[in-house]
């Protein structure tokens, strides 16, 4: 789908330089002397690198979408992921830097989305919400408030974070993925 290049936003997956990037951040100009245009900065899914360009409103780029397929985690061996397809029961394995630091999350029967461009994999995308144990943190003082105060703790997956002071060894919690950081209880 052609779109003109004042038209790109953030999160856009777009087609430049015959590779596939996203939009990371999208500024519109609008300068005294000469033509608008949108300064975007773009990130290659590929690889990784990053680019600045400016498109004019006149330019036109190619906007990509993304196949997106359900999946379910089965389990890691050596640095090898493998996620089976939920409609037809393909297994796919996946390098477990293509996932990067999320991939602490992944536990065996994890639904997830692949996103595919043209039969390929491009990127995955795990719950935005998981639920861990606490493994080990401080013991729970009594008559301690939950007023912004918060103690280290190293859940079940290896991963330190910030927990309340209430919160004790063995309890559930509920962690963000996209950063580790705790939310609440788990509900019982």
């Amino acid at each position: 789908m052609k779109i003109n290049g004042n038209e790109i936003r953030q999160g856009n997956i777009i087609k430049h330089q015959d590779t596939l990037w996203v939009a990371v951040k999208c500024n519109a100009v609008k300068p005294g002397k000469g033509g608008a245009f949108n300064q975007v900065e773009l990130k290659n899914i590929l690889d990784g690198r990053k680019l600045n360009e400016r498109f004019r409103a006149a330019e036109t780029v190619e906007r990509v979408r993304l196949e997106q397929k359900p999946h379910t985690f089965l389990y890691a061996e050596g640095e090898m992921l493998v996620f089976m397809n939920s409609e037809n029961y393909e297994q796919i394995n996946l390098q477990s830097e293509f996932v990067g630091d999320q991939a602490v999350y992944l536990t065996d029967g994890m639904a997830v989305d692949v996103e595919f461009y043209e039969e390929r994999a491009i990127s995955i995308a795990l719950p935005e919400q998981v639920i861990l144990e606490v493994a080990d943190t401080e013991p729970v003082v009594k008559g301690q408030t939950a007023a912004n105060s918060f103690k280290p703790a190293t859940l079940s997956n290896g991963v330190r974070t910030n927990v309340p002071p209430f919160v004790g060894v063995g309890e559930k919690l509920v962690i963000l993925t996209e950063d580790g950081s705790y939310v609440k209880r788990a509900d019982k």
